[in-house]
């Protein structure tokens, strides 16, 4: 009775009809066929860890939900994060038991030792790969415990709780078994009560300096909240070995707790006071500083008040930012610094940024390494000799690679230079190796000749994901392996690149993802798993890729599903539903690329619609809808246009194949995709219905900027008015079920945004429902929410798509 009490408060107020009012079964969780319910709860093949040494396969089953009860304990929307009083975040799912493969000999082995019905939120290798940390939630809190690879014995390693809610604070390794974790301090005691008699008013002031920002959600708004974050996020380092415990440094709220690679130091960023409540915890006050691995300080690196929220293209922190670690230094530290005050377009300078480092014992004066046309986006080491370092463009699209010698800084030679649109230039990702440190550095062959790369292998024929060697000198790439049709494979972890052998991940449309050990060079490969298809009951689901053009001549791509046994001539044209979300670009040319591959195994969440396939509809997910931009124009200027293009170009497209029945299509989506749907229904009349989930229909409620939009309201207004469905309310055509999480934490898709542009439709007669799923996320994770949600879409496509009536 509680869930249903607790769903029926939500409905009654948000679960409307034009036309009916709510009923006794709106309010209550329904379930959806069993056709769609049987795949909605399959069981899925586990997560997958490789260890460090390659030798071991860890795999994590997953829990596959939340239930209700669980998202309606108490969370604490704090500094733009969501955690609960268990010191932890909120809506995490976890895994439910831990498996371990040996990969030489394929025997599979159970972890004995963790408590009955463990949930693990967090799973992580130790450097050598003798020891698994896990982190478990107990009834009052996180733990951390240790299993041994050698016996697959679980222990608990310390009856200290952990404080999980800083996210970044990793789990550090000193050794084996000897680590430094975040704990909850000893001297916490019960969680502050709220006063019911405030203080005064709350008063925020403009200083008269321009100060633009996001619509942040769950940020702080009192002087309680701020004892709260106080309460919950400040945490002890804490050192944990087999000998005994020990404190590390002061209790803080930290940011990031990184050990050097000779472990010698920790590199800390702490939170500092005054909390300002118009910005999330990332950009408040902050002190970077490094102490010693036994917590004494040696050397604050840089205290800077809030970071200001940038925007437009490539507007950064104005402070120092990044710091890190040089993976294949001892202990030397690496920093970025804007040139430009990180702002580029009030302040522009021939180089963005500029890279700086600090050597142990950090006395010294820095040392300027490379400095960046473009933003620093980050750099991969080798040694003194070569290292790789990137840098962006958002205006421009571009990306840049440079190779240059960090013992002789200042020269670079450029490496990659592409679009950030186009994946067929796009070269891959470099092969890195463990050095002595156990961190990951490049692996250049002899005397840094060569580079080895794994890449997706965009193609017009689709993804064929290869490995390939990139000689420095002559610029030459020579592919080494490639996967093959029928199957879809990435490498996933290089266990020699001398000997080219390494672990992919393959699938097809009728395998899900299955582990191999490949030799490039004698090839061969070896099967470690055979997880089975989750979903027997679609096998002979036919999967094409259809590849048409829209009106301009732009090319266009979309994933086709038809059901089981469908036959073209015997059984005619099927209702269509179609699944999207817009991309922009700044060429016609990568807009028309040809993405994903066509032997991708179909992984079904709630997010997708192959759902329907099960009940009669031919579906076209992932139809594209790319909204172009070009020199002085920017992509939304038309994107109204645009977006009719798309749609009118995937309906003919449909048509043309003898499969849709266009008088019968729906359109949905999720976040920018519902804001996609809620704009072909209000533009064009080509769909009876649509499904708008979790989506911002009312741009002036975003005024500064939205998705890949940069200029403000006040900028372009007339954008702004163009773009929101919400001010065409009274031009709706077709059925739209908006759906939206309760407590949505997404930047700008407030939930008000359904319930106004619900009751503008609703105040215009037009047809519409709105389902508000308790205590839901802008990702949904509670099993009944998901079921329900599966029903109400099911119960409007049955009523106004595949049984519209001409």
């Amino acid at each position: 009775m509680m869930r249903k009490t607790l769903f029926s408060a939500i409905v009654f107020a948000g679960l409307l009809s034009v036309c009916r009012p709510a009923t006794a079964q709106d309010m209550v969780y329904q379930s959806p066929p069993e056709e769609i319910r049987d795949i909605a709860l399959a069981k899925l093949p586990p997560s997958v860890m490789i260890s460090n040494d390659s030798r071991w396969l860890l795999m994590l089953e997953k829990v596959p939900f939340l239930s209700v009860e669980e998202l309606a304990q108490p969370e604490y929307k704090l500094a733009g994060t969501r955690v609960t009083g268990l010191f932890g975040p909120s809506r995490r799912e976890g895994y439910s038991d831990v498996r371990l493969l040996d990969i030489g000999t394929k025997t599979e082995f159970d972890v004995a030792g963790l408590p009955a019905g463990a949930n693990i939120l967090e799973a992580e290798w130790s450097p050598e790969s003798s020891h698994l940390a896990l982190v478990v939630r107990g009834d009052d809190g996180y733990y951390l415990w240790l299993v041994t690879v050698a016996d697959r014995q679980a222990r608990q390693a310390s009856r200290q709780r952990l404080n999980m809610t800083g996210g970044r604070v990793r789990i550090n390794w000193l050794g084996e078994t000897e680590l430094i974790v975040p704990t909850v301090p000893a001297s916490t005691g019960a969680m502050p009560e709220p006063s019911r008699v405030p203080a005064g008013p709350l008063v925020q002031t403009g200083d008269g300096e321009a100060s633009p920002a996001r619509t942040y959600q769950d940020l702080l708004k009192n002087p309680y909240d701020e004892t709260l974050f106080d309460y919950l996020f400040t945490a002890q380092l804490t050192k944990i070995s087999p000998s005994g415990e020990t404190a590390v440094g002061r209790p803080a709220i930290y940011l990031q707790a990184v050990l050097s690679p000779d472990r010698q130091y920790l590199l800390t960023t702490t939170v500092e006071r005054p909390y300002p409540y118009t910005v999330p915890m990332q950009s408040f006050p902050q002190t970077v500083a490094v102490m010693t691995a036994d917590g004494h300080p040696v050397k604050t690196l840089i205290r800077h008040p809030v970071t200001p929220d940038g925007m437009g293209y490539d507007v950064s922190s104005p402070y120092p930012r990044n710091y890190a670690w040089r993976a294949d230094k001892p202990a030397t530290l690496y920093w970025t610094e804007a040139l430009d005050e990180g702002n580029p377009r009030r302040n522009p300078a021939p180089f963005m940024d500029a890279v700086y480092q600090l050597s142990a014992p950090f006395d010294a004066d820095r040392q300027l390494l490379v400095k960046t046309e473009f933003r620093c986006m980050g750099i991969q080491w080798c040694d003194d000799d070569f290292a790789l370092v990137r840098e962006s463009s958002r205006r421009t699209r571009r990306i840049k690679t440079h190779s240059f010698a960090p013992s002789r800084p200042g020269q670079t030679e450029t490496v990659f230079d592409y679009s950030t649109d186009d994946g067929y230039a796009n070269p891959g990702i470099p092969v890195t190796v463990r050095n002595a440190f156990h961190r990951q550095v490049l692996y250049t062959g002899r005397k840094h000749s060569e580079l080895l790369m794994t890449s997706q292998g965009a193609s017009p024929e689709g993804d064929m994901p290869f490995l390939s060697r990139y000689d420095l000198k002559t610029k030459k790439n020579t592919i080494l392996w490639r996967c093959a049709a029928p199957y879809f494979e990435t490498i996933v972890d290089m266990i020699d690149p001398l000997r080219q052998q390494f672990i992919t991940a393959r699938q097809s449309l009728d395998e899900p993802v299955n582990y191999f050990v490949r030799d490039a060079r004698k090839k061969t490969a070896a099967a470690l798993t055979a997880f089975h298809n989750p979903y027997p009951q679609l096998n002979g689901m036919k999967v094409e890729k259809m590849q048409y053009k829209r009106a301009d001549g732009l090319d266009l791509t979309a994933t086709l599903y038809t059901p089981v046994g469908y036959d073209r001539e015997r059984d005619g044209r099927l209702p269509v539903l179609m699944w999207a979300y817009p991309r922009e670009y700044r060429s016609a040319d990568d807009a028309a690329q040809v993405r994903g591959s066509k032997y991708l195994f179909t992984t079904i969440t709630y997010r997708s619609p192959v759902f329907w396939v099960a009940r009669g509809y031919a579906v076209m997910d992932n139809v594209e809808m790319p909204i172009v931009g070009s020199e002085g124009v920017e992509p939304n200027d038309n994107f109204i246009e645009q977006l009719t293009m798309n749609a009118e170009a995937a309906a003919l497209a449909i048509y043309e194949t003898g499969v849709g029945d266009t008088s019968r299509m729906a359109v949905g989506g999720h976040s920018y995709g519902g804001f996609m749907t809620a704009n072909l229904l209000v533009h064009t009349s080509l769909y009876k219905a649509g499904i708008a989930r979790s989506g911002a229909y009312n741009r002036s409620l975003t005024p500064f900027g939205f998705q890949a939009e940069t200029r403000t309201y006040w900028e372009a207004p007339e954008v702004y008015h163009a773009m929101s469905p919400f001010n065409y309310a009274h031009r709706l055509s077709g059925a739209l079920l908006l759906v939206h999480g309760e407590h949505d934490n997404n930047t700008g898709t407030f939930p008000i945004q359904s319930e106004r542009f619900f009751a503008a439709i609703k105040g215009h007669g037009g047809t519409s429902r709105l389902v508000i799923l308790p205590y839901e996320s802008h990702a949904y994770s509670a099993k009944e929410n998901i079921l329900h949600l599966l029903y109400e879409a099911d119960t409007w496509l049955d009523r106004y798509v595949k049984n519209y009536k001409k």
